[in-house]
């Protein structure tokens, strides 16, 4: 990176991509002098003349920044949030441990930042990561006021670290208590990792049917092609440092809570003392005639997303379901096969979470793209010749040339391993757990989208939200309450879906909205809509509209009421928009 560039990460539908944009100016302070020199120099990463473990400049000054503001900064070309906070300056990394936003386009709340991305959240006077769906957390630079100069250090040793792992303890010898992590998705590995954070010093042992570590599944609908070891949230490496056991490719068949044993398809048996259960949700099928063909595909796994890829390659393509990872496909397939339908059972996408109008512009956007559309109806029948697909029937009579089946109909909760336990679960066989996350059964937990639960801002209304950053908040609340450090499930939920390249985001808990409030217009593809019952705001979508949402997560995160009347004012100052 040349000297006088500055780093920006572009949402992308994964990692971020860093561009370089040209500063005009930055200034340097050399660590024994109050002079500013000019910038246009080269300041190499390590001074050879130059003995000290930090890197010291001026970045503003003190009157720059009011309480309540931040503001990017560059130390030694690197990227720093500088804020000012409860009368206090303190400077953090820039960009989300997440997927690389910059927290400087963000929501400051008293002495936090919420990213404008995907909602994640980091103290700004320790860098401390306080909510996900980031894993890690950032690194804190000393800050020093000076003849009103504001002067940020950096450590030389550490500054191209953009994230920073909180400190973990690992097994301690002698300690035989033993924790089970039944499922290897977010939840689990949270739960685990807040578990040593806390320092338990016991067995851990996280037990999955996969044959991956825990990966990144948000990925899977909107990059397709994509590398197994690419979407890993830690690698193994990471489970032996923190002695963190991992059983592969076993499956649990049953819980026996009164002796606390898991009997696994093996026909091995484990004991645990307390014991978590993150199984998670798998895809529902559809039962007609010629479900059996071949290139008949549901996605779960990075293999399922390789071979969708792959086989959609210049094919007619149908999808059948129109929920979020359904719509994210077809977007994804829009410049890789020949043809797209969409059969959909409702009469718009999305119609019973984000209400009509966002399903009219999402339909919108993708039939632009000759994306087709068959709303209010059914396949009935698979027709095939050779053992492929080559036709699906319609309940309406329409038929449809298919060479690929792409299924998106919902999902079914593993819990076939919890029947004939003590353990509660609902009619849809979903487990029943209170805002500690404790099922009916003492050392049992639960979490993840396998868990019914309270949510705070419903008023403590048992719902099921399959949200990646909610099942990371489940795994560790759950862990906290392990450990008798009672801890209440307080998580506002965040969620993001992709279309062709934009990203819609959505916080808060809209069922039962009776009507929606307007900033920006749909036709324009730059919104913010925001749901409205008895008056008060629920929840918030919006499109090329940051961070309004994480502006509205942040608020409802507080307790603080959105009046009906607040959103309709035309004074959006609340919003911190960019």
């Amino acid at each position: 990176m040349r000297v006088g560039d500055e780093a920006v990460a572009v949402e992308t539908d994964s990692y971020p991509i860093i561009q370089l944009r040209r500063r005009e100016q930055i200034v340097s302070v050399d660590s024994g002098s109050s002079e500013i020199c000019s910038a246009h120099q080269e300041f190499p990463d390590t001074d050879s003349d130059d003995t000290s473990e930090e890197l010291t400049e001026v970045v503003c000054l003190e009157s720059d920044l009011q309480d309540g503001q931040m503001l990017e900064v560059e130390v030694g070309h690197h990227s720093v949030l500088l804020a000012r906070s409860e009368g206090k300056y303190s400077a953090i990394g820039n960009q989300c441990t997440h997927y690389g936003a910059p927290l400087s386009k963000g929501f400051i709340s008293g002495n936090r930042v919420r990213c404008p991305w995907h909602g994640a959240c980091f103290n700004l006077h320790t860098g401390d990561l306080e909510e996900f769906p980031g894993m890690d957390c950032l690194p804190c630079h000393k800050v020093k006021i000076q003849n009103s100069k504001v002067y940020v250090s950096v450590n030389k040793k550490t500054i191209r670290q953009e994230k920073r792992l909180k400190s973990m303890g690992a097994a301690v010898p002698g300690v035989t208590h033993t924790i089970v992590l039944l499922g290897g998705g977010a939840a689990s590995l949270i739960c685990a990792e807040t578990l040593r954070q806390e320092n338990f010093g016991g067995r851990i042992i996280m037990v999955t049917r996969d044959d991956l570590l825990p990966y990144d599944k948000t990925r899977l609908s909107k990059v397709m092609n994509v590398e197994s070891d690419t979407i890993l949230l830690r690698r193994m490496e990471f489970y032996h440092k923190y002695d963190i056991e991992v059983w592969l490719r076993k499956e649990a068949l049953s819980v026996d809570t009164d002796k606390r044993t898991v009997t696994f398809g093996d026909g091995s048996v484990q004991h645990y003392d307390q014991i978590f259960i993150s199984t998670g949700c798998r895809a529902k099928g559809l039962d007609v005639p010629g479900i059996k063909l071949d290139n008949i595909k549901m996605l779960e796994t990075p293999e399922d997303a390789r071979q969708i890829h792959a086989a959609c390659l210049g094919c007619n393509v149908v999808l059948v379901g129109t929920s979020f990872v359904g719509m994210e496909v077809a977007s994804y397939l829009i410049d890789k096969a020949s043809s797209i339908t969409v059969i959909g059972s409702s009469e718009l996408p999305y119609q019973n979470t984000l209400g009509p109008e966002i399903g009219r512009v999402t339909m919108m956007m993708l039939s632009e793209k000759n994306i087709r559309f068959f709303m209010n109806d059914n396949v009935i029948e698979v027709k095939g010749v050779n053992g492929k697909v080559k036709e699906v029937v319609l309940k309406s009579g329409k038929v449809i040339p298919a060479d690929v089946l792409i299924v998106g109909v919902g999902t079914l909760p593993n819990s076939e391993c919890l029947r004939g336990s003590k353990i509660q679960m609902d009619s849809k066989n979903y487990v029943t757990v209170d805002k500690y996350m404790r099922t009916n059964v003492p050392g049992v937990f639960c979490g993840g989208d396998l868990a019914t639960f309270p949510l705070a801002m419903a008023k403590n209304r048992l719902i099921n939200i399959g949200h990646w950053q909610m099942a990371q908040a489940h795994g560790r609340i759950a862990a906290l309450n392990m450990l008798n450090k009672p801890t209440e499930l307080s998580t506002v939920p965040f969620y993001w879906t992709v279309l062709l390249g934009k990203t819609i985001r959505y916080a808060g808990y809209g069922e039962g909205y009776t009507e929606i409030v307007m900033k920006g217009t749909f036709e324009d593809r730059k919104f913010l809509a925001l749901y409205i019952k008895n008056d008060e705001v629920i929840a918030a979508v919006s499109l090329n509209y940051d961070p309004a949402v994480s502006a509205v997560a942040e608020r409802f995160a507080a307790g603080k009421v959105i009046t009906k009347k607040e959103a309709q004012s035309d004074d959006l100052s609340w919003l911190q928009l960019s």
